[in-house]
């Protein structure tokens, strides 16, 4: 693709697991949205159709209403360029603007950045709660967590832990390091059903006092019971792709590792996963899987780095992480996307070399203490 928003130039090829890091603004969320609308660009206007959502065929008016209010100029027909799998014509965008009349299942799941703004005081909000020029990924994300909430948990009833949702082995470090010694479930003792922490003894804490990495995991939380049903069916209805943008948010490194542990299981169910973040605490734990497929790893190694007991649930998901596809791209400031994917710390390229940025500042600052104590060094010796 070539100058699509702040995106100059970028040649793309998805893996298992595929992550893209880069600083603010670079064009990271538009390339996962406009991902989304090629996979699903029947489902989208379907979803647009059912809600009421006037669609007027035109890129202008459509991009506003699924990108967000003010994003139509993303797209600049005399200059903008999407080149699709091995075709060597580009796609014209415009036909993704004109409502569709087939009937396609949906195959890749959003889970997006904004979605803290899924609840509203631990309640959960339906397609049409938002204003019509709130991103389409997010008010289809929020959708269905009120349906999920509404329809498969129901009221009154424990949302975590629960009952055969999640393996023993991936609960417990979201209990230890998320939860606590608290729990979350569906309350309607003010008249209203809404999402509470409750403690062991039974008081209950309401949303607003939530720390912030439970207000940004919980609607993920709700996003992974979505797509990991508790059947022997893996996967929710046609779903192939997984977006998740920026899991770690609010989150502590060991948080974080709990969920890069859900991520996994997600590939090992069978989907293609594709993140945005701004965590070195994620491209660490890649750039350990990457190293452990070129050099022997073995489950054990795996399950020691992501903090896991033994189990035949983990052993899986240990020997699906050693058998996946990594790639990892960087979207630069001046436009352009790099492929990253070796994460060599010794590459030529400082864009590699320095994990797309998320390195860069802890080398800045071991350079400077490095300078001051070599000077101390200096000093003392005369």
């Amino acid at each position: 693709m070539a100058r699509i928003g702040p995106v100059v130039e970028a040649d793309i090829s998805f893996g298992d697991v595929t992550i893209f890091v880069g600083p603010q603004a670079t064009g990271k969320s538009i390339f996962l949205q406009l991902l989304k609308l090629v996979v699903d660009k029947a489902a989208i206007h379907q979803t647009m159709r059912r809600f009421g959502m006037v669609q007027r065929g035109d890129v202008e008016s459509f991009f506003d209403r699924y990108f967000g209010e003010g994003m139509a100029s993303i797209w600049s027909p005399e200059n903008s360029r999407l080149v699709l799998g091995r075709s060597r014509n580009a796609t014209d965008l415009a036909t993704y603007a004109r409502p569709s009349r087939g009937h396609d299942s949906e195959k890749l799941f959003y889970i997006p950045a904004q979605r803290v703004m899924s609840l509203r005081d631990g309640m959960t909000r339906p397609f049409n709660d938002y204003r019509a020029g709130d991103p389409f990924v997010l008010r289809d994300f929020s959708e269905k967590l009120h349906g999920i909430v509404q329809n498969e948990i129901g009221l009154d009833q424990d949302v975590f832990p629960r009952p055969r949702r999640l393996a023993a082995a991936l609960r417990r470090p979201l209990e230890q390091h998320i939860f606590g010694r608290f729990g979350l479930r569906t309350d309607t003792s003010g008249h209203q059903g809404r999402l509470t922490l409750n403690q062991r003894d039974g008081g209950s804490l309401p949303y607003l006092v939530w720390s912030a990495g439970q207000r940004e995991f919980v609607p993920l939380l709700l996003g992974l019971y979505w797509l990991l049903p508790p059947s022997r069916v893996p996967t929710r209805n046609d779903l192939e792709w997984v977006v998740i943008e920026e899991p770690e948010m609010g989150l502590h490194p060991n948080g974080i590792g709990a969920v890069l542990n859900l991520v996994l299981e997600l590939r090992l169910r069978g989907y293609r996963v594709c993140m945005s973040t701004h965590s070195p605490h994620v491209l660490d734990v890649v750039w350990a899987l990457q190293f452990f497929q070129g050099h022997g790893g073995e489950v054990r190694d795996v399950l020691r780095l992501l903090g896991l007991t033994y189990s035949r649930k983990t052993r899986n998901l240990a020997e699906s992480a050693l058998a996946s596809d990594f790639r990892t791209y960087y979207f630069k400031r001046d436009g352009v996307v790099d492929d990253i994917s070796g994460l060599d710390p010794g590459a030529d390229s400082i864009a590699e070399g320095g994990w797309g940025g998320l390195t860069e500042f802890s080398g800045q600052v071991g350079d400077v203490v490095a300078t001051v104590a070599n000077r101390a060094a200096v000093g003392s010796s005369h």
